[in-house]
């Protein structure tokens, strides 16, 4: 039977928690991110939480900048990759953003171009590093 991943906003303390522990694992412990590069911003942002067949599989979330509607800190983990869970989380999170957001943008990692090129957003500048990860800057187009 395939997998039903589900994907909600999340408000509580508690399940914000799954979001922070998946966070955690992909970014500082898997790309060696520094710690305190990870947790800003988490008051004025909205937080997702994707899971696979009831388990925690993935989050993310967006928060208002002055430039517009930032997407970020989109992180699967490693065994859940691949099933379809970050589109839903990238599905779920524009579906969640205010009708007059216009500007929408993300600081994304190489690898994962390709899939936010399949929900309209196209690569703007050159390469840069963040993090000590190579990303691109995106906007949706």
């Amino acid at each position: 039977m395939p997998a039903t991943i589900q994907v909600n906003k999340i408000t509580d303390s508690n399940t914000l928690e799954k979001v922070f522990a998946i966070r955690r694992e992909v970014f500082v412990v898997e790309q060696n991110c520094p710690p305190e590069l990870e947790w800003e911003f988490e008051d004025e942002s909205n937080h997702f939480l994707a899971t696979v067949d009831g388990e925690p599989a993935g989050a993310c979330r967006w928060r208002k900048t002055d430039k517009g509607y930032k997407l970020e800190r989109f992180a699967v983990l490693s065994k859940f990759r691949g099933k379809g869970v970050g589109q839903e989380l990238v599905r779920s999170v524009l579906a969640d953003l205010p009708a007059d957001a216009d500007y929408v943008y993300m600081h994304a990692q190489i690898q994962a171009v390709p899939l936010y090129e399949k929900f309209n957003f196209e690569k703007v500048g050159p390469e840069f590093e963040e993090a000590g990860i190579r990303h691109y800057k995106m906007i949706r187009k």
